[in-house]
């Protein structure tokens, strides 16, 4: 084997470190590019806020006499385009972009430093607020109030004697997230008692102990099975509650029958008649069988949405959200101080923060730029939507939209990636205008959204006596020219947490 030199010529993208920002901040969050950009303003000091001068702006044209507020919005003039209107009866949209950089500073100046020896992996700084925010700061970072939190404070407030208090710890510790006591009675007493006292415990106080906690806020909480919670529960409502014996009645001794929707055996056993068993299952639904939910232990989940969508006269109107994000650009008494011919390191370190801060804002732009262009062919592809809800919904996969802004498929999914659109019909994912089909029988297409919505809309007009099965379900959707199997019922309703038909017949 003899060793040679071969020459040859070819194309490859090179991800330079422009390009690596880039598509890291196209597939950010909106408060992962907050965070972005508030590090970018601590670490270069090329790049400043615009909001300033946004104001000042405004107050002179408040101060100025005999000038109208125009139709376009001043504010936004050092900001890349940030609105697309489509009209149903145009071709496109219209495009127009401004550039925040001052038009004197040079584009090719040298970047003699890495993009990692400027831009380190910091945390964010706290933001500073005022006087009167930072006074709640405990309140608003403090987590949220657990079942236990909430038990154990009102046992605090409860007068019991030491012995009592024990047992009511040791209760309360074998409560579950739902509110039921999780432990026996025996149990807990046999983790108490001490057969060396002189006076032991016996299981006639623990029960006390119990019924005392089992007033607690929320109704229902320490019941050792369904039957108890609900009868916790009747048992505090006001004794003049219309039905609530003929509830107690068929909660304690008939609620097998109750669970397995058994209506016939249940009005024979009650002795009620159907009117009559209407009001008391009225009463029994109106109970809370898991009254642990009440205490809401979720930490609120904020979703700020990157683009805003409103109908302005007969338009659909596309816009950035103008919230988002600070506008940014290039501080221009900083830049003018850089002098092309000096090679000092003073200088150079000022020419590479501004070669640096050109990147980012240029970064900035491009991600607003595709952003709209994506979300604006989204709008335009489900106007049916917008206009008549999830059953004028139409088939759309990423490639329809990259086709049609041309660009690649994975680009597409990064801009899609936790972005949000804020509609008349509410804050969707930009992903959830996109899924799969199913054909129709004049040989055309369904969206599977709209086929959940169709589902949702015929289960939701059922009687409740005779709830719609799966194949009735398939066979009126295949009335209407969509071909769907039993199994893809099932499994649109699974999605939407619907319960088969046997769950949810009711009598009333």
């Amino acid at each position: 084997m003899k060793a040679s030199l071969q020459l040859k010529l070819g194309q490859s993208l090179t991800m330079t470190p422009q390009l690596q920002q880039a598509i890291r901040l196209l597939q950010l969050s909106t408060l992962d590019l907050q965070q972005e950009i508030q590090q970018a303003l601590e670490s270069n000091p090329m790049l400043e806020t615009a909001e300033n001068d946004d104001q000042q702006d405004d107050e002179e044209r408040n101060e100025s006499p005999g000038n109208e507020t125009p139709d376009t919005d001043n504010s936004q003039e050092d900001s890349p385009p940030e609105t697309t209107d489509w009209d149903e009866a145009e071709n496109g949209p219209d495009w127009s972009t401004e550039n925040d950089i001052p038009d004197n500073i040079p584009d090719d100046l040298p970047v003699d430093t890495a993009w990692d020896d400027i831009y380190q992996s910091a945390p964010a700084p706290a933001s500073k607020g005022d006087d009167e925010n930072d006074s709640d700061f405990e309140t608003r970072n403090s987590p949220a109030e657990t079942l236990q939190d909430h038990l154990e404070w009102q046992l605090n407030l409860t007068p019991m004697s030491d012995r009592d208090q024990a047992i009511a710890h040791a209760l309360l510790d074998a409560v579950d997230e739902r509110g039921y006591l999780t432990s026996s009675v025996e149990d807990i007493l046999s983790g108490l008692r001490d057969d060396s006292d002189e006076d032991p415990l016996e299981q006639d106080e623990v029960e006390a102990v119990l019924r005392r906690l089992q007033h607690f806020d929320p109704p229902g909480v320490f019941a050792r099975d369904l039957q108890e919670c609900l009868l916790i529960q009747l048992n505090q409502l006001p004794d003049d509650t219309p039905w609530l014996r003929q509830a107690r009645l068929v909660v304690s001794q008939f609620l097998h029958l109750l669970g397995n929707r058994d209506y016939a055996q249940l009005l024979r056993r009650s002795r009620l008649k159907e009117d009559q068993l209407k009001q008391v299952l009225a009463l029994i639904t109106s109970l809370n069988p898991q009254p642990g939910d009440l205490i809401d232990r979720a930490e609120p989940d904020y979703v700020i949405p990157d683009v805003i969508v409103r109908k302005h006269e007969g338009r659909w109107r596309v816009e950035l959200n103008p919230e988002i994000a600070p506008r940014i650009r290039v501080n221009a008494s900083y830049a003018s101080l850089i002098r092309r011919a000096d090679s000092s390191a003073d200088n150079t370190y000022m020419r590479d923060q501004l070669q640096e801060a050109k990147w980012f804002i240029k970064s900035l732009q491009s991600r607003n730029e595709t952003l709209l262009k994506v979300s604006t062919r989204i709008v335009e592809h489900q106007q049916g939507f917008l206009d008549h809800g999830e059953e004028a919904m139409k088939p759309l996969i990423l490639s329809d939209i990259a086709q049609a802004v041309e660009m690649h498929e994975s680009t597409i999914s990064r801009v899609t990636t936790q972005k949000y659109m804020h509609t008349p019909r509410g804050i969707f994912e930009l992903k959830y205008f996109f899924s799969s089909h199913v054909s129709t029988a004049e040989g055309g297409e369904c969206y599977s959204t709209a086929i959940r919505a169709m589902i949702k809309k015929l289960i939701a007009e059922e009687t409740p006596k005779k709830p719609l099965s799966d194949s009735k379900i398939a066979a009126m959707l295949g009335e209407q020219g969509i071909n769907v199997a039993r199994r893809t019922v099932a499994k649109y309703r699974e999605a939407m947490n619907i319960p088969p038909s046997n769950e949810r017949k009711r009598l009333v």
